[in-house]
């Protein structure tokens, strides 16, 4: 399915070190995308553009606040201090998705508390990139959520209108909807998923970056939901579990810790020295155009 298309914004143009913090719950963690050498044993979209931008830009700094489990207001309460005393140039946020699987969710409510920390961000003179949730489609577990979510996505549209902040539409990623790009879970994104977003991101900022993912018809299939021997295994490997978190009241985020709480730098595995980018490769975005971001420290 094509993904809906819409005019790119303007290259972030930093004239100052970028500062990365990323904000959230196990999406931004990077749970989905094991990598048993990182803290947490994962890796996720976050640190994939951190190392991009890094590559671009080397006086990047990065620092990952996100930890699963996490609700909104846990994520407000628990990371919008740590991030503001690191004085970042760049945010990301995405907060609400725990929120959106209680059996009771009172979305406006949760979006004051979330805009109240918005502009909290902004004022503090960072660049923010805000999330949209992603839209479960009919066949997920997590289908009963659509409206909310709905809801929630107009929230932060609105939200980042009156803050002047970007927005990643996380709902509109069509390509998502395959479920290889999905762990066994079905909860989190796979390596692919979380690869995906990150090279959307980085577009979102205008940032050339070297991120290739295979056809999708070339991927592994993580998740088959509607065969019963797989679905067998998912009630009783993830879902049942997770009922018992809820009735237990405990969080799979009770005994983890934030990855990168202060700031660290990360490369790619592979960096390409420092030139002209052939074309149709990591110098140019997805419509051909030359990114146009001034190297961090110039105007």
């Amino acid at each position: 399915m094509t993904e809906p298309t819409a005019p790119r914004p303007a290259p972030v143009a930093p004239t100052r070190p970028i500062r990365y913090v990323a904000l959230g719950d196990s999406m931004t963690e990077g749970v989905g995308d094991p990598d048993p050498a990182r803290p947490n044993g994962v890796r996720g979209w976050a640190d994939l553009v951190a190392e991009q931008l890094t590559a671009a830009h080397p006086d990047t700094r990065y620092a990952n606040l996100a930890v699963r489990g996490r609700l909104l207001r846990g994520i407000v309460e628990g990371q919008l201090e740590a991030c503001l005393a690191l004085e970042p140039t760049l945010v990301s946020l995405y907060a609400g998705g725990n929120d959106m699987l209680r059996p009771k969710a009172d979305v406006d409510a949760l979006m004051e508390v979330y805009e109240q920390a918005v502009a909290r961000l902004r004022s503090s003179g960072a660049e923010v990139v805000l999330f949209t949730a992603f839209d479960p489609g009919r066949d997920a577990p997590t289908s009963w959520t659509r409206p909310r979510q709905a809801l929630y996505n107009e929230h932060v549209r609105e939200i980042a209108d009156r803050h002047g902040c970007r927005v990643l539409d996380y709902w509109r990623m069509r390509t998502l909807q395959d479920w290889r790009y999905w762990a066994v879970d079905r909860l989190h994104m796979s390596t692919a998923g979380h690869t995906y977003v990150a090279a959307r991101m980085l577009e979102l900022l205008g940032v050339a970056h070297t991120l290739e993912l295979p056809p999708t018809d070339e991927l592994p299939v993580t998740a088959s939901p509607g065969v019963l021997k797989e679905d067998l295994y998912w009630a009783r490997e993830y879902l049942l579990p997770w009922i018992g978190r809820r009735l237990r009241g405990t969080s799979s985020g009770d005994t983890v810790a934030a990855r990168h709480p202060e700031w660290t730098t990360l490369l790619p595995r592979a960096v390409v020295p420092a030139g002209p980018a052939p074309r149709g490769a990591a110098g140019l975005r997805g419509s051909g155009e030359p990114v146009d971001w001034p190297e961090a420290g110039h105007a």
